[in-house]
């Protein structure tokens, strides 16, 4: 292995950027949307909207 190839190879497993081949979309959208619930949940007790 060249240093060049190493050097690529090293870069691209630290540049993880979260492209669409990166996880399960499942858990991230449900994730998502609890979130949301929380803030609104959070939002409405505060009585700031």
């Amino acid at each position: 292995m060249t240093a060049t190839a190493a050097s690529f190879t090293a870069a691209r497993r630290r540049a993880r950027t979260g492209g669409p081949d990166d996880g399960p979309k499942l858990l991230e959208h449900v994730l998502g949307w609890t979130l949301v619930i929380v803030v609104a949940m959070l939002v409405t007790q505060l009585g700031l909207l």
